[in-house]
């Protein structure tokens, strides 16, 4: 597990669990809400709903694919409820659907596909690029605490790397930067990021799935912003106002990975604009096999007015 931080922090399998009501229904058990943020980590969201989906589906199929929408913002007072319905199932596919209500809303829908491996047919994968090692890499928690101490830091962002490092500390995930970013001769930026689940065994794969998932939320729609150049402190239009993930797709094309050993997550936003933006990423295991591909898209706005609505004729 290489040098996580042994400080006190939550088992992902706690952060992931739910409780069976009937069945095709769910009940989260715990739910995080991240510094800072609006509504429950999208993450976790998405790994309950698919636990949820895993428990309604023959284990023969592993799945494959998985699309969803954040509708609104989770409150984490309140237990999530997840209604599963088992839309089709094939000789090769089966598919199913996750509806997360929360107070009687409708917050967050899930389509998934399951299908029966195949892995006689031929297959190619992109490189993972050259990054170092994780274990030449720091983690989260050292570069906020160097952030604190350094006297360029002024106490308000200070307050805020401060609770970051506490988070940070408590997370079940060890987050390390395999670089700052990587820009190649087309322009193009990349953000990597090393992750890994702390001290947990190595679950099945249905399992490992649903933590990759979670997982794949991580620093993932922020690199739009970043990449744009947005500074998360300060006034003026070139901080960031406000990011929320809309949509989140994961497609999985490998059943041998262990998320107890470093993924690297290979991050680009080929577009941003009208308060939105997208990102793709690419999750490799350490020896290089691409395990899965990611993408999301969501509002990324920077601290700019937009223009006056006109005001409406009383006559109309």
């Amino acid at each position: 597990m290489g040098d996580s931080n042994q400080a006190e922090h939550e088992q992902i399998s706690t952060s992931l669990e739910v409780e069976q009501l009937d069945v095709n229904l769910f009940r989260s058990k715990s739910l995080w809400l991240p510094v800072r943020a609006r509504g429950v980590f999208g993450g976790q969201v998405i790994s309950q709903a698919l636990v949820s989906a895993t428990n309604c589906v023959n284990p023969a199929f592993g799945l494959h694919s998985l699309h969803c929408y954040f509708l609104l913002s989770a409150s984490p007072s309140t237990p999530i409820i997840y209604h599963v319905d088992r839309v089709r199932q094939g000789r090769s596919y089966a598919t199913l659907a996750v509806k997360a209500v929360q107070s009687g809303h409708t917050v967050f829908v899930l389509m998934c596909s399951f299908q029966k491996p195949e892995p006689w047919q031929p297959f190619h994968q992109w490189p993972m690029p050259s990054v170092p090692p994780p274990e030449d890499c720091e983690l989260e928690e050292t570069r906020f605490i160097k952030l604190i101490a350094s006297p360029a830091t002024t106490p308000t962002i200070k307050e805020y790397y401060q609770d970051a490092l506490a988070e940070r500390t408590r997370s079940p995930i060890a987050i390390k930067r395999a670089n700052k970013h990587d820009s190649a001769t087309d322009g193009t930026v990349a953000y990597m990021y090393w992750m890994q689940t702390r001290d947990s065994p190595k679950y099945e794969a249905p399992f490992q799935k649903c933590i990759l998932s979670y997982i794949s939320d991580l620093n993932f729609i922020s690199s739009a912003s970043k990449i744009m150049g947005l500074k998360r402190f300060g006034k003026g239009p070139n901080t960031v106002s406000m990011t929320s993930t809309l949509d989140h797709t994961i497609y999985f094309y490998s059943d041998d990975f262990d998320c107890g050993d470093w993924l690297l997550h290979v991050i680009v936003s080929p577009r941003t604009g009208s308060g939105r933006g997208v990102v793709h990423g690419r999750m490799y295991t350490r020896d290089g096999t691409l395990v899965a591909v990611t993408s999301q898209e969501g509002v990324v706005r920077a601290n700019i007015r937009g223009p006056s609505a006109p005001k409406l004729d009383a006559k109309l």
